[in-house]
């Protein structure tokens, strides 16, 4: 029977990363993933890399930014090594914030990368987004319907205190399925193996050490084993790792024309991210429903209402598809990467809605963790040991 260096377990975006980091380094790597690689979250996912964000644990921040700075060199070769574009886009993200979040921005951290915009500024970078006050012309009227009292400085004024605050973060966004299918290419042309549609049940043990994987199917034999495996990370036996799967649904839009939106817009009821194939992703939903993947109509819909709100020429826009994504939660929002307890027995789990982005920097991470190095991050509050 063949025995590997590493068997990883899971195929999404950290698992296939992580096999191409541990195959660079001369380990052979099998891959085991229960459906198709980078068919679960990995699929379902935006794609925007949110180097800087109100959510953003700060104990995850340092990890994050160093992340979103390695993709484009991450991003380059795993296009020259699959032959496939991953459709990587720089254009950046305008942000609208609700009041009450304006005075909490980092702006004085030098990591954050924002500039405000005004409503020219708006103008000049989306002239496809709704207006967000009235034109000078219609001053005049807005004064007489409003108070003939008040100059047209004081509506000015007026209109501007009711406009939601934005800023243009400079971020990138990439596809999370042309990115997962073009790692899986180049992750078998590097010659790591993989066995897809083969759940696993277990990790097998000898002597008190991990000695591969047991599956629904068959067995698998290796010196190392990485659990991988997203929301079903803990499902494996024997260590019970406390990851549960948060829903998230998204629209798919196909846009009048490629070039209507040029930036990924956010905003507190909705976020919207472009492609450069023109597709428009619309997003997305934090829900608790356990391993349920299906749609709601109305939650469709209301996703659908927001894009037109934000840019009504999407009304000429035609609907391609919907779906619903598992992300790995943990109970205290931050990934679970290391070593176990379980001598050989390794895990990178728990990015719940920042896989995309951590997947250069989880990988190596983990690679170093695997082949006994230490990372040059701290991922000392990573730790599986936290929850024992």
């Amino acid at each position: 029977m063949k025995v590997w260096d590493v068997i990883v377990i899971g195929g999404g975006i950290i698992g296939l990363s992580l096999s191409l980091a541990l195959r660079r380094r001369g380990a052979s790597v099998l891959v085991v993933e229960r459906g198709g690689p980078g068919r679960e979250a990995s699929h379902a996912a935006g794609g925007m890399l949110v180097e800087c964000s109100l959510e953003t644990p700060p104990a995850l921040q340092p990890l994050a930014t160093a992340s979103a700075r390695m993709y484009p060199e991450f991003a380059q070769e795993i296009e020259l090594e699959s032959g496939m574009n991953v459709d990587l886009r720089d254009q950046g993200t305008i942000v609208f914030f609700s009041k009450e979040h304006i005075g909490h921005l980092p702006t004085r951290d030098p990591q954050f990368r924002a500039a405000s915009l005004g409503l020219a500024d708006l103008e000049r970078l989306e002239p496809s987004l709704r207006r967000q006050s009235l034109e000078d012309k219609d001053l005049e009227l807005a004064r007489e319907e409003l108070d003939p009292t008040r100059s047209l400085q004081e509506i000015g004024d007026w209109l501007k205190s009711i406009v939601r605050p934005a800023v243009y973060l400079k971020e990138r966004s990439v596809d999370p399925r042309a990115l997962s299918a073009a790692a899986w290419k180049a992750a078998k042309r590097r010659g790591v193996d993989f066995s897809s549609g083969d759940e696993v049940t277990a990790v097998s043990m000898v002597e008190g050490r991990a000695a591969g994987v047991k599956t629904a199917k068959t067995a698998f034999q290796a010196a190392k084993v990485v659990n991988c495996a997203g929301a079903w990370s803990g499902q494996i036996a024997p260590l019970a790792f406390p990851t549960r799967p948060v829903k998230g649904q998204m629209l798919c839009l196909l846009m009048p024309s490629r070039t209507l939106l040029k930036h990924v817009i956010r905003t507190p009821e909705a976020y919207l991210i472009p492609r450069s194939d023109g597709r428009l992703l619309v997003g997305a939903t934090v829900e608790e429903a356990g391993f349920d993947k299906r749609t709601d109509l109305a939650t469709i819909q209301r996703f659908h209402r927001a894009a037109i709100e934000l840019v009504p020429e999407l009304r000429n826009g035609k609907i391609l598809e919907s779906w619903a994504g598992l992300r790995p939660g943990t109970p205290d929002g931050l990934p679970i990467l290391g070593a176990t307890a379980t001598s050989g027995y390794f895990v990178a789990t728990g990015h719940f809605r920042d896989g995309i982005l951590l997947a250069p920097i989880t990988a190596e991470i983990m690679a170093a963790v695997v082949e006994g190095r230490r990372p040059e991050q701290d991922v000392t509050p990573f730790s599986p040991m936290r929850f024992e």
